[in-house]
């Protein structure tokens, strides 16, 4: 199967779902699931690059003890505090917290900022089989346990998208590393067909897979976007995106495309190294609303 090359002539060809009205409900609402004790911000990175993205309403759920600064930090947000375990991770009994906060969302982004662990697996596991017809967007933490799982991600109604580094697709596939880092087609390919997910595999040239083999390369955005935190801003652009009504590989393309040109556009105004990871967000906005008024106009 070719390969297709992901830019916003592309883009052009696979517009947003347009609001019907002014309503925030009209343009959907996420749920943020992760962090922990250590690691609090990666939920805030990703609730706010959601908003920014377009989708209408946002819910933060995290442990309990980082809740009342998170709520401060992102205003907008309804924020749930989870109870958690000594090592400051969200316990997996929190699941009927999040299964009851996920039903009222149309996109829930799991992952950004939870450790690797035995009480992670058990929550993911808990919430994908209390809640499969939802759209999911899994990253970081959430995915290195799916390999043990693959038949709960399957029977998912909503193909999920999932947002892997080199690091988490050998820890699912248990391939070595460097195998990953030197085929990293053969490795999405591979995770696609496991999980039958839309798989995004990050890296200098990002692809995105679809299930079926559909194959797409993203070589932009520069070096500037390989810093802390620049993931989470990307799976929350996805998750924003797939709120407002896009479908998974649509979502997957979009957030992939504007988070690379974001960094482009941070790479010219701040410098190709030293931008911030919530910077990225910041530009997102006036990226959509470029792509989206040519592809109007019929340019």
């Amino acid at each position: 199967m070719t390969q297709i090359q992901l830019t916003r002539e592309r883009l052009r060809g696979l517009p947003l779902p347009t609001p019907e009205s002014g309503s925030k409900d009209d343009r959907g609402s996420v749920l943020v699931l992760g962090g922990c004790a250590q690691v609090p911000g990666a939920v805030f990175l990703a609730g706010v690059a959601s908003l920014r993205a377009g989708a209408g309403k946002l819910k933060i759920a995290s442990v309990r003890s980082v809740a009342v600064a998170m709520a401060l930090a992102v205003p907008e947000a309804m924020v749930i505090g989870l109870p958690e375990t000594d090592a400051g991770e969200i316990e997996p009994q929190a699941a009927t917290q999040c299964t009851e906060a996920a039903g009222r969302c149309d996109a829930v982004l799991i992952g950004p900022g939870m450790n690797t662990s035995a009480a992670t697996t058990t929550l993911v596991r808990s919430l994908l089989s209390a809640q499969p017809d939802l759209a999911y967007v899994l990253d970081a933490g959430a995915i290195c346990g799916l390999d043990d799982q693959a038949e709960v991600v399957r029977a998912l109604k909503v193909r999920p998208i999932i947002t892997p580094h080199a690091g988490e697709m050998a820890q699912l596939l248990g391939w070595e590393r460097e195998a990953i880092e030197a085929e990293p087609l053969k490795a999405a390919l591979s995770a696609a067909d496991l999980l039958q997910a839309v798989v995004i595999m990050k890296g200098a040239e990002s692809w995105i897979v679809a299930p079926d083999g559909e194959r797409w390369l993203y070589a932009g955005g520069g070096v500037g976007l390989a810093t802390s935190g620049s993931g989470d801003a990307l799976a929350g652009v996805i998750a924003g995106i797939l709120a407002r009504g896009a479908d998974p590989l649509r979502a997957a393309l979009w957030g992939v495309y504007l988070h690379g040109e974001a960094g482009a556009r941070l790479a010219k105004s701040v410098g190709p190294l030293g931008f911030l990871a919530r910077e990225i967000s910041g530009e997102v906005p006036a990226l959509i609303h470029a792509v989206s008024r040519e592809d109007a106009d019929g340019r």
